[in-house]
């Protein structure tokens, strides 16, 4: 898979669950519990105990494109790829990261938050950045800065939920990376709850574009 067709379906997708978990089994379970609800682009946070084992175990199941988060080095850049991670998120931009994602052909989405970071990704060849931390501007700083940048490919993140998913699709992200109530930081996550807020964010922003695993769209 390219990077373009990375980035293509997270846009059709349109919500990339953000794993935290206490244990690799608990983001597991929160994994499975989301997938139920419809969630399809998973990032598993380098919070995570053994993170690059879960992104393995994932990065076999065609029906799930899987990449990592809370890339903060190059060695978790390669401990990622190497376990078959699509796409790498940063909260910040390093360049080292970036051109290590280029090398190996792996979608890069490096965090910025004004203009002049925005500037600085476009001259490195990014193709898509993450905004953060979404919740200390909120949709309408996003509207106004693809003023100047009217084809950048946002994904907005930190403070996205159920209730406020759809604004950020309205002002031009092309995806939202959501935690919070997709993956609490519980040792024995409720399921029920997990399908259910992953089905109440997938219906905010709009459905899928990908079949289910019953075959519907």
């Amino acid at each position: 898979m390219s990077t373009a067709q990375t980035l293509d379906r997270i846009s059709r997708d349109r919500l990339i669950m953000v794993v935290r978990a206490p244990s690799a089994d608990a983001a597991r379970t929160a994994i499975a519990a989301a997938r139920a609800g419809g969630v399809r682009v998973v990032e598993v946070t380098f919070t995570v105990p053994d993170a690059a084992a879960v992104i393995a175990e994932l990065a076999g199941d065609e029906d799930v494109l899987v990449g990592a988060g809370t890339v903060l080095t190059l060695e978790q850049a390669r401990e990622a790829v190497d376990a078959g991670a699509r796409f790498l998120v940063s909260p910040g931009l390093d360049e080292r990261i970036v051109r290590y994602a280029q090398e190996r052909q792996v979608l890069m989405l490096p965090g910025v938050f004004t203009a002049s970071e925005v500037l600085h990704a476009r001259d490195l060849g990014i193709a898509a950045v993450k905004l953060f931390p979404a919740d200390a501007v909120g949709p309408a700083y996003l509207k106004a800065l693809r003023g100047p940048f009217p084809d950048l490919a946002v994904m907005p993140s930190g403070g996205v939920n159920a209730d406020n998913a759809a604004d950020w699709i309205a002002a031009g992200a092309v995806a939202v990376g959501m935690a919070g109530n997709l993956s609490p930081a519980s040792a024995s996550p409720d399921t029920a709850a997990i399908a259910a807020e992953a089905r109440r964010v997938l219906s905010a922003i709009g459905p899928t574009t990908y079949a289910t695993p019953e075959g519907q769209q």
